[in-house]
Parts: structure tokens; sequence; C-alpha cells
């Protein structure tokens, strides 16, 4: 008896013992083939470096369709596998529903999807938003992504293989302080501040931004490139004014110093301005003074424009209601939207980005490792310069023979170890310890000076990336964004975007179809299986006791 007692107060402790061990380690086992819930060594250190409460709400509590339900699931999971590193972070998820209204106005909008259940296609409005919050710093993340596809199931994939990278961002985002410096270059004709309003706003939020000018450099070069200098990145937003030898001399030390430079450079003369007054305008190319400087690293940028059948939208006015002019929107080819073939981690699971008035990229040899970013589709041409661009275009039928031989470069990363465009040529000015090669270092190259500015209304500046007409959202800032932060990064979080993952979705077409085999399938096995049992046992019973 006192044995019997001994193996269950030893039974007991283990049990007990067994409860305490486990609440104190945590460990789970990845065993899916594609390791989607093994976090990345850059997510953990960000996570683990947390010291302050941080805060997670998701609108995706409610009840949705299977696909949306496996967004649900996989958010929490990953929510879970970010709070077991770190107990400072709490999330919960809210059903929208009742606070629709409240999320629009913070600028949370709503998604409309096609739902295809029984054979039928029905319409759901979901919020598909999480809100990081630490201290005083908020991160609005969207977890549905809009990439260039028109199947909802990649739509999906891509949204929940973008899941480690988008809460990682955010986090490090609120919880980060500033060290990069930035340059805004001025003084050769850039986008004047209001039309870059909305991008410097998001970047001033984690990076220490400051106009730089280079006219200096005439009067006092050394001072001006040891100031320069101090920056680690320049931006150069669509300059319209021919660059002077001293000024891309100060630059291309720059660049030879290690400094990280993004250029984004409209080599045509294209306004839309004169454009929407006469119906008509002059395209002509626009020398900047920069050809032997680029083609010195490694690109060209072509004195053309690209127009392309896969575009955005241009307004016109089309008629008056009472004082008020009323207008329409028209396919424009001269507005490509940009696609990306998710070959490198800026570029991974992007949104279409919309150009105006691009033009193509042709890539050179040498030693300078080179990858396209953006391209235009393959429905597109090039036109070439002086030409002129007239509205009436709108309304004649593109001859879609023409536009078979597409996929033109207009935004390019180069990295590696540049060689100076005055290797070998005489200095514009004396300098102190020129370099003649570079340090590892990159740049990036966009053949679109529009693609940075946002649109104005009222005098204020909108949100870059959306169509003030048709409130469509384009890639254009996460793309900026994800490059600068490629550019400047240090902590490895960029590279979790390549991070891919396969998720295997059901054919609702095919179960529509099947769903009487499957119901009496589902029905009839089991009690198929239990009469055999039943019979077996039986006849075994009776045997036994005959």
């Amino acid at each position: 008896m006192n044995s019997k007692y001994s193996k269950i107060g030893f039974l007991l402790v283990g049990l007990l013992l067994l409860n305490f061990v486990s609440s104190k380690i945590y460990k789970r086992f990845d065993l899916t083939e594609d390791g989607r819930y093994t976090l990345s060594k850059a997510t953990k250190n960000i996570i683990k470096n947390a010291q302050n409460s941080i805060t997670i709400k998701v609108y995706l509590q409610g009840d949705f369709p299977a696909e949306f339900k496996r967004l649900q699931i996989e958010t929490k999971q990953h929510l879970e596998e970010l709070k077991a590193l770190n107990k400072n972070i709490k999330f919960h998820f809210i059903n929208p529903s009742k606070i629709g209204q409240e999320l629009i106005n913070k600028g949370l909008e709503p998604s409309r999807l096609q739902v295809q259940e029984n054979g039928k296609l029905s319409e759901i409005v979901i919020f598909p938003w999480a809100v990081v919050s630490s201290k005083n710093k908020t991160e609005n993340i969207s977890l549905l992504k809009d990439i260039f596809s028109d199947s909802q199931d990649e739509q999906l994939e891509s949204s929940i293989q973008n899941l480690e990278y988008a809460f990682a961002n955010a986090i490090h985002k609120v919880t980060s302080k500033k060290s990069k410096k930035i340059a805004i270059i001025k003084g050769n004709g850039e986008l004047n501040d209001i039309y870059i309003a909305d991008f410097l706003k998001k970047l001033n939020e984690y990076y220490f931004l400051a106009p730089f000018t280079l006219d200096s450099v005439v009067s006092q070069p050394q001072k001006t490139l040891t100031d320069i200098s101090k920056f680690d990145l320049a931006i150069i937003a669509k300059p319209t004014e021919k660059f002077t030898e001293d000024e891309k001399f100060t630059l291309d030390q720059f660049l030879m110093n290690g400094g990280k430079t993004l250029w984004l450079v409209d080599n045509v003369q294209a306004e839309l301005d004169s454009l929407m007054q006469t119906g008509e305008t002059l395209a002509y190319p626009r020398d900047l003074g920069l050809t032997d400087l680029f083609f010195n690293y490694g690109v060209r940028i072509n004195t053309d424009l690209i127009t392309d059948l896969y575009n955005s939208e241009i307004p016109l006015a089309t008629g008056n209601i009472g004082n008020k002019t009323q207008f329409s929107q028209f396919q424009w080819m001269y507005f490509p939207l940009l696609n990306s073939i998710n070959n490198h981690p800026i570029n991974n699971n992007i949104e279409a980005v919309n150009a105006k008035f691009a033009n193509s990229i042709d890539i050179l040899k040498n030693t300078i490792k080179k990858t396209v970013l953006l391209q235009s589709s393959k429905l597109s041409k090039t036109v070439g310069t002086p030409s002129i661009i007239s509205l009436k275009k709108i309304t004649e039928q593109p001859n879609s023979s023409e536009y078979t031989n597409g996929e033109k470069p207009i935004a390019v990363i180069l990295e590696g170890e540049f060689k100076s465009a005055y290797n070998g040529r005489v200095k514009p000015f004396k300098l102190k310890n020129s370099k003649e090669n570079s340090i590892e270092t990159k740049m990036v190259i966009i053949s679109d000076g529009d693609i940075i500015a946002n649109e104005i209304s009222q005098g204020k500046p909108l949100e870059l990336g959306v169509n003030k007409w048709t409130n469509q959202h384009y890639g254009n800032k996460e793309f900026l964004l994800n490059t600068v932060n490629y550019l400047l990064d240090d902590t490895g979080l960029i590279n979790i975007r390549s991070k891919t993952v396969q998720i295997d979705f059901l054919n609702k077409q095919k179960a529509f179809e099947e769903t009487r085999k499957w119901q009496l399938l589902n029905i009839l096995f089991p009690l198929i299986v239990l009469a055999l049992f039943g019979f077996i046992f039986n006849y075994f019973r009776k045997k036994k006791y005959q």
C-alpha cells in the first residue's frame, strides 16, 4: 500500500516540476519546409533590445472567410513569437466594425475584397491594419499588401510573407533613436520642399535631415566637401539646372569617401503644367551635365520617354456643373506603372510605382554590381525626343503590336568599390587627400524625378503615392523608404524582405464543384468504418466465448 502511495506522490511531484520548468522555458519547433515561423537574427536583435513597453493593436478581429482567417491566424502566431522573446510586447485584436469611421479619420483606409463562397461572389470590407505604439511614437502597418498581381491568393501569400518585416520594422522605428544624417541637395533647381514634404516628414521620424547647397564649392571647395562628408546619404530630387564640374567633383568625392547617394533625375524636359494648359507640350532633352559621371559609374540615362499600356490616369476637365469644373480620369501612357521582379529587398512585395514622363536606363559593363529595381511592363516602348506630346493621344487606340519590346529599366542600384569619374583627369580644384577609388558603398539612380513628388491640394502636400482624384494608392512611398533604409541600414533589417514562404490555398472552384462528393464521403466513410469495426469486434467476441 505504501509503495502505491509513493508512486502517486512521485507522479504528482514530477507533474508539478514539469509545469514549473515549462513555465520558465519557452520552446517551439518549426517543422515547416520554408521555415516561416523561424525568426531571423535581425528580428530577434530588434525585439530583444526593445526596453520600453510596446502596444500592438490589430484590427483583424471578426468573422472572415477562410483565406482571410488565415491572415488573422498567421498574424496572431507571429505576434506570439515576438511576445515570447520580449515580455514588454502586448497585443490585442480589435473588431473594427463599430469604429470604422474613427479608423478612416486616422488614415487607416478599409479594403474592399471579392470573396467567392458556394460558387457566389460577394464583397466584404475589412480594415487590415495594425498600430504599433511605444511612448510617443506610433507606426501604422498595412497587413494586406496590394502587390502587382491580379490573384487574391498571391496577394494573401505576399501579405503573410511580409509580416515579419512589417512588425520588426515598425518596432525598430518606434524604439530606436536617430543616428544617421541625410543631406537634401539644393541649388540646382531641385523640387521645392512642398513637393517632397510628405516623404521628408516620414524620413524625419527616423533620420536627421538638413538642406545642403553646393554653391559654396566655388569659394570654399575643401570646406564644402568636409561639411557634406558629415552626412551618410545625399538625396538629389529632380534637378533642373546643369551641374558644374566643381559640384560634380564634390559629389564624386563624397561617394569615394563612402557616402551613399540617391539620384532622381529627369533627362527630358516634359512638364505637366504646360500640357494641361494648351493640350500639348514639347518634350526635349535636358542637359544636366551628369552623363559622364553616370557613364563612369556604369549607367546611362537616355533622352527618351517611356510609354506603357499598363499605366495610371490623368485628370482632364470634361465640363462644368454650376461654377464647378468637373474632371474625369483617362488612361495616360506617359504615366507608366512600374513593376519589380522581387529580386532585391528594396522591391520585394511592393505595390506598382507610379511614374510620370520617365526615361529608360542603359546598364553598362564595369566592376560595379547593378540590380534593376523598377522597370516598365512588357507592353511598353520608348519615344525619342524632341517630340510633341499631345492630349489627343488619349482618344487614339494604341497599336499593341508596337508595344512588344518592353521592360525598360527605370531604377537601378549600384554597389561596390567605385572608380572616381575624375580618375586620370585634371581635377576642377585642388583637394587634400582626393581619392581615385572608393571604399565599399552604394548608389541608387532613378530616371524619373516625379516618383518622389507628392500632389498638392489647397496649398497643402498630400500623401506620397496617392492619387488625389481617385484615392488610388501606389508604392512610391514604400519603395523610396525601402531604398533609404537599404542604403543606410546597419541592422540587417531590410534583408528580412527577402524571406519567402509558400502558402497552399484551397481551389475554391474545384471545391464548389465537388461539394456533394466530399459531403457524402465525410458522412458515409466514418459510418462505414464504425460498422466494420463493430462487425469485427462482435465476430471475435462471439468466437472467444462460443
